[in-house]
């Protein structure tokens, strides 16, 4: 089905009134915008000038073994976003379902006439914490349909539209889970490296028309209360850490002696999402307080 370009009703863009703010006049989607990255994402680019399209799975999901964002969290975002005067679409999407992202794209394009950027945050750390030949069929499904082939599906359901607009920017949130392995993670790892290669293939594939496609890669990112976030928690639970040394066992080996914030990912997010990044396709930046470098 087509869908006209710059038809939408009318709506105010965010940021109206304000000053050097780099995204103004953007719409951007994001997954996995109830909570952490996510949420940081969302209102880091509501903040500067972007109106967002907000998707989370919104429920948990048979498999996975914590909890998973909720509507009200999802909610919860959009009224931050709210906040810095940014228009809003927020809807449940379960990017494992095609349809379900064909539908959600759709209805942003219809909300606002256009999209002109990506973020691919929605992912999942468990189920993790065994060794490859006690991973079953299913777990292994489960983590690379959600953290690889969602992406592809967003990708394939956004970048027509941007297209038709002469460009746009399309940013995977990896981990540096694609840069180096893990042990007890074999199915995050392989989801992750993947990521990357989507994200390599794609910039060359969408360059003759104008549309980047970068990843970052963050290290540990500490779970921060303000965002509702607990993937570092899931993960320590997963790998059996006794409880208070979930901290210390991602600091060995970190340069910084600091973990990751979501707030850096963000800032890292908005950079490759606005015209100061103009020529930076097929990249990845690393924010993991040197982790990688050792």
């Amino acid at each position: 089905m087509t869908f006209a370009i710059n038809q939408a009703p009318a709506y105010v863009p965010a940021g109206s009134g304000g000053s050097a703010i780099r995204l103004k006049g953007k719409i951007a989607v994001i997954t996995g915008a109830g909570r952490g990255i996510g949420r940081a994402c969302a209102t880091r680019f509501a903040q500067e000038g972007a109106d967002v399209v907000l998707l989370d799975v919104a429920g948990d999901i048979p498999g996975i073994p914590y909890r998973m964002g909720t509507r009200e969290q999802l909610a919860r975002t959009a009224a931050l976003c709210r906040q810095h005067g940014a228009a809003v679409l927020d809807m449940a999407c379960d990017v494992r379902d095609r349809a379900a992202v064909d539908q959600a794209v759709e209805r942003a394009v219809a909300r606002f006439g256009r999209l002109d950027i990506l973020v691919n945050n929605a992912g999942v750390c468990g189920p993790s914490g065994k060794v490859i030949d006690q991973v079953g069929d299913d777990e292994w499904t489960l983590m690379l349909d959600v953290n690889l082939n969602g992406p592809m599906r967003m990708i394939r359901a956004t970048v027509p539209y941007m297209t038709q607009l002469g460009g746009g920017s399309v940013i995977n949130i990896a981990s540096t889970a694609g840069l180096v392995g893990y042990r007890r993670f074999s199915a995050y790892v392989t989801a992750k490296h993947g990521l990357l290669g989507l994200t390599r293939a794609a910039a060359l594939d969408y360059a003759p028309v104008g549309i980047r496609v970068n990843a970052i890669c963050p290290g540990s990112v500490r779970d921060d209360p303000e965002l509702e976030a607990s993937m570092l928690a899931e993960i320590v639970r997963s790998l059996g850490v006794p409880e208070g040394q979930g901290t210390e066992v991602f600091l060995y080996g970190q340069p910084t002696r600091q973990l990751v914030d979501a707030q850096q990912v963000a800032a890292a997010a908005v950079h490759l999402a606005c015209d100061d990044s103009a020529g930076t396709t097929g990249a990845t930046q690393v924010i993991d307080g040197g982790y990688t470098a050792i």
